[in-house]
């Protein structure tokens, strides 16, 4: 369900062109025209219909995912009526695909919802590897998962931590290389010239020869983005054996989403959400000998 008040501005438009204006995409207004309801103070409105000033204009539509909700546990990092944030383990698929199924983090938000007494969906704004630990933004409905992806993903800031073999050069930069798929795999991707631009900033914040931590931003959001440029610099992910990476430490990839921050698509207000690094990856830098180096700013 989503409430609206009619502003000034907006005052005196036909209904449908005051949800436009408001923000609803045009396959979310279509759904509600056919199968919602939608109220203004309280009362039945018509598609037509005008709406002035001050008017309390309520939408309700059917709920779009068909999954099972199921129990899990789940660490939920922020959650408002708009919004989720889970801190997500590796090991577990954000939802299922066509290739693979079982439970996923989907299933555990939607029993989240229905034992918190939420009619709310499943509409993640990003996207994480099964093997990626870190911070994953949900939207509770398709309203919310517009208005945060016409921000468009640059003004949702993704910031990682990587273990990465050896130590890039130099210690900081930027990775512009266009990443495409690699001919003959649903899954691998590749540097390619055709591909899509991918950016990809980078500071190492403590390593030696044989491994670094590394504090990495996205520009862009392409599959497997930060894999594949450490990868074609030469230094690869470690546990990462799609693209190179050594498994002697870790039997995944060494990722984590460690931090997001955006305007929130109501209020906007800026939110910053953390999540510390996993005991996997803590444990190699042990290991490593440069867990007492690393700077808690991640």
């Amino acid at each position: 369900m989503l409430d609206l008040l009619v502003s000034t501005e907006l005052s005196a438009l036909p209904l449908k062109e005051f949800l436009r204006k408001s923000g609803l995409s045009l396959t979310l207004r279509r759904r509600i025209k056919h199968n919602g309801v939608i109220t203004r103070n309280g009362a039945h409105i018509n598609w037509n219909e005008p709406v002035f000033n001050q008017d309390q204009i309520t939408v309700s539509w059917p709920l779009e995912n068909k999954l099972e909700p199921i129990a899990m546990p789940l660490v939920i990092a922020y959650e408002d009526n708009a919004l989720l944030v889970i801190d997500k383990p590796s090991g577990i698929m954000v939802h299922p695909t066509a290739r693979q199924d079982g439970i996923t983090i989907a299933n555990g938000v939607l029993h989240h919802y229905r034992e918190s007494g939420q009619s709310c969906d499943f509409h993640p704004v990003h996207r994480l590897d099964r093997q990626t630990s870190g911070l994953l933004l949900v939207a509770k409905n398709a309203y919310i998962h517009h208005l945060l992806s016409g921000q468009g993903i640059k003004h949702v800031q993704r910031s990682y931590q990587a273990i990465v073999t050896g130590q890039p050069q130099p210690l900081s930069g930027t990775i512009d290389a266009p990443i495409g798929r690699k001919p003959g795999s649903i899954i691998e991707r590749m540097i390619s010239a055709s591909g899509q631009e991918a950016v990809t900033d980078y500071r190492t914040i403590s390593g030696t020869s044989t491994a670094s931590l590394m504090q990495i931003a996205l520009r862009t959001g392409r599959t497997h983005q930060i894999r594949v440029h450490f990868s074609h610099i030469g230094h690869p992910l470690l546990g990462d054996d799609l693209y190179g990476g050594c498994t002697d430490l870790i039997n995944r990839q060494a990722l984590h989403a460690g931090k997001l921050a955006f305007n929130h698509p109501i209020t906007n207000e800026l939110l910053t959400i953390h999540s510390p690094l996993p005991p996997d990856m803590l444990s190699i830098l042990t290991v490593l000998g440069i867990k007492d180096k690393i700077r808690q700013e991640i």
